[in-house]
């Protein structure tokens, strides 16, 4: 009961190729390839230092004076029942 042998592994995977099937399987085993990759992609990006700002302003931003002098539109979300 302490350890399993090669036997003892080789029909545990018999029974979870015959349950799963191989295709499901293998989907499985993409899916969580592309996971483990997106991590640690993100893991990267992360402990990068953050960009610094561009000194000019972007043009769909809006100046202070120019925003003031649209008007606003007030408008309320109904939530859907």
């Amino acid at each position: 009961m302490g350890s399993f042998s090669i036997w003892h592994w080789l029909v545990v995977l018999l029974i979870v190729v015959l349950v799963f099937g191989t295709k499901k399987l293998k989907n499985m085993g993409t899916d969580l390839g592309g996971a483990v990759k997106g991590f640690k992609d993100g893991m990267k990006d992360g402990g990068a230092a953050p960009e610094e700002k561009p000194a000019t302003p972007v043009a769909n931003q809006v100046s202070g004076a120019a925003a003031a002098e649209k008007n606003t539109i007030d408008v309320e979300a109904k939530t859907k029942s």
